[in-house]
């Protein structure tokens, strides 16, 4: 693990071909493979875990929380398997409850980066909010009528345009502030400020790159919704591997 300096803030980086994230997937579908069990595991808590709050309503409010909530748990799941890719990258062996560790000493890091994005989820539903408030629309359907029914036919045009967009805009945030945000806190220790910094300029350094990488995560991410989450147990370990080799093609040794 890299000891760096408290007063480091910048990293050079390296630039990457744009059909480099083809490379990560396949390393990261490399290191599923080197560790199954372990990585797999945190599939199923992500999937459990979205079923259980997905199975009560579609309520758009009620989905703005729940994709805040995964903001929040998403950099821990990735942390851990993160890890499992650290340690064999390291010759260190590492199973689950190992990687969890990763998770426990950087616990306040992972938290305040976790907080900023669940932050920016709270600010983008607020405003697209207020944006329907003050255009005369209502802010979403009853509570009521999307318990049982489907979402979408409810929807008045404006709010599904408000909240389309607003969805886009935050995951493009978050994504750029990610890039390489999880592994610089567990290799490096650096802040999340400098984290997502790095991601910033990795984000618009590399950005076609950058934009195939954003459009894989979206269509493995898609393929997991379509299977009812099943497809979940797999994809969120394999891009969880994949953003550790990200990281360490992208951020120069230091």
């Amino acid at each position: 693990m890299r000891a760096i300096h408290p007063s480091m803030d910048t990293f050079p980086l390296h630039r990457v071909p744009l059909t480099r994230p083809f490379i990560w997937l396949a390393e990261g579908w490399d290191g599923l493979m080197h560790s199954p069990g372990a990585s797999l595991a945190y599939g199923v808590i992500i999937s459990f875990l979205g079923a259980l709050i997905l199975a009560y309503q579609q309520h758009p409010l009620y989905v703005g929380l729940a994709l805040t909530a995964f903001l929040v748990v998403g950099p821990v799941i990735t942390a851990g398997v993160c890890e499992l890719s650290r340690c064999r990258d390291h010759g260190a062996q590492c199973d689950f409850q190992r990687s969890l560790e990763v998770v426990t000493r950087n616990r306040e890091r992972l938290f305040q980066f976790a907080c900023v994005l669940a932050t920016i989820a709270i600010a983008g539903i607020a405003i697209a909010g207020l944006f329907l408030l003050a255009s005369g629309d209502s802010v979403a359907p009853s509570l009521n009528s999307t318990v049982w029914g489907d979402v979408l036919d409810r929807l008045s045009p404006h709010q599904l345009t408000a909240y389309a967009t607003t969805f886009l805009v935050i995951c493009a945030i978050v994504f750029a502030l990610s890039v390489v945000s999880v592994p610089m806190i567990i290799d490096r220790h650096v802040t999340p400020r400098v984290a997502m910094r790095t991601s910033a300029r990795a984000f618009l350094r590399d950005f076609p790159a950058m934009i195939l990488w954003a459009l894989i995560i979206v269509a493995l991410v898609a393929f997991g919704f379509g299977t009812r989450l099943w497809g979940m147990i797999l994809v969120v370990p394999l891009l969880g591997h994949a953003t550790w080799y990200a990281y360490r093609d992208i951020v120069e040794e230091a």
